[in-house]
């Protein structure tokens, strides 16, 4: 009795195994491992992008700060730094005014712009941002878009000084070949205004 109710068990387990589907074959084919969906996703931002994001300093400035925090930030606080940075003070000192022209400049242009790009998560409705797929990228690029700032008070005083001289130099005689004051002062006028545009088309997305 014992040996046919334990033949009967075996047949039991063997029927319910038999019942079991066998698992499903892993098609190899449709799955992509993350890292190699991460590079795909990095490598499909083209480099006219990335220089056009990094050709901005405040969009530089959003960067550095999300990579120095990490995780996700409020676009309060990230307007904060931001007005610091370009005020030249603290986020203590920041004025509302301030405050509020960052804010709106982020809000509706930059952190949208950069979104597009996946290179930041920006939730408009709850203002959170957070570094997006495309953001590595960048970096490799991010200190030597921060070293090509053009030295604009450097121009300026070397205008200055060149106005100076040449003034000083009509004074002692080379009125007498042309280089009167008034050219002088013209020359340098304008040498300023051009500086002056070209700064003001630099910083133009500002």
């Amino acid at each position: 009795m014992a040996s046919s109710s334990q033949r009967a068990s075996e047949g039991d387990l063997l029927s319910e195994e038999a019942d079991d589907p066998e698992p499903e074959a892993v098609d190899e084919t449709e799955s992509v491992p993350e890292e190699e969906a991460d590079s795909e996703a990095v490598a499909d931002l083209p480099l006219d992008h990335v220089f056009e994001i990094l050709k901005n300093e405040r969009r530089r400035t959003v960067l550095h700060y999300l990579q120095e925090h990490g995780g996700t930030v409020s676009l309060g606080e990230l307007a904060e730094h931001v007005a610091a940075v370009e005020n030249g003070t603290t986020v203590a000192q920041v004025t509302s005014n301030e405050r509020k022209c960052v804010y709106v400049g982020l809000y509706q242009c930059h952190l949208p712009k950069m979104d597009d790009m996946d290179i930041v998560e920006f939730n408009q409705n709850r203002g959170r941002i957070s570094l997006g797929p495309n953001a590595v990228q960048l970096y490799e690029y991010l200190e030597e878009s921060d070293g090509t700032d053009r030295p604009w008070p450097l121009y300026y005083g070397s205008l200055t000084g060149a106005g100076v001289l040449g003034l000083v130099a009509s004074q002692l005689g080379a009125a007498a070949v042309g280089l009167t004051p008034t050219v002088v002062a013209t020359v340098a006028l304008l040498g300023i205004a051009g500086v002056a545009a070209a700064q003001t088309l630099d910083h133009r997305d500002d």
